[in-house]
């Protein structure tokens, strides 16, 4: 089964993945690390403070991501390439998580593993960890 999501529908998928992984510790067990430059974090939250919004952090990485700068998932432990997205990634990839995960996130039934899965098929297009 293929399911095609809108740019709003899989950056909000995404946007949830990360707030429900950072708060999780996801990342932590599997030797990577999601980075970014720290001028690109500072361009982003100054763009949204202008809107006059307060950004937690996922706002700033999402922000990132639309004003056109990548996000970068680094491995320490060196099994992987590391591997930068932009927001066109999320667009296209976010419908390529399984479907029974993809789903829970659509239900509004997503958890920790969700949030996971959704991560790793945008950066790797695959699940690699966990």
């Amino acid at each position: 089964m293929k399911i095609t999501l809108t740019n709003k529908e899989a950056e909000d998928y995404f946007y949830n993945a990360l707030c429900n992984a950072v708060g999780s510790g996801w990342i932590d067990g599997y030797g990577i690390e999601l980075t970014f430059l720290a001028e690109d974090y500072a361009s982003a939250k100054a763009s949204l403070n202008q809107k006059g919004e307060s950004p937690c952090y996922e706002d700033v990485l999402m922000e990132i991501l639309r004003i056109g700068k990548p996000l970068k998932m680094v491995d320490h432990e060196g099994g992987m390439d590391d591997v930068s997205i932009y927001l066109q990634d999320v667009h296209e990839k976010v419908a390529n998580t399984p479907t029974e995960h993809l789903m829970d996130m659509i239900k509004e039934n997503d958890d920790a593993v969700t949030a996971d899965v959704i991560i790793q098929s945008v950066f790797y297009n695959d699940v690699i960890f966990g």
